[in-house]
């Protein structure tokens, strides 16, 4: 293989990976939206946990 071919080798599996990790990406988003949605999981308690750090906090959930 030449110089060129590599080059142009690298560029479609760049492209292709960078495709691949964004299709990943949205499709973990539009999960996490659906799931907020239609209120399997509500994902806005867990944010609170940035501010109600301590160690006397309540869990957010019950273990089963």
């Amino acid at each position: 293989m030449n110089y060129e071919s590599i080059l142009t080798l690298q560029g479609y599996l760049k492209f292709f990976i960078i495709l691949f990790v964004f299709v990943i990406f949205y499709a973990y988003a539009y999960s996490i939206y659906k799931r907020q949605k239609t209120g399997e999981r509500d994902f806005e308690k867990y944010s609170d946990l940035v501010l109600d750090d301590s160690f006397d906090a309540k869990p957010l959930e019950k273990r089963k």
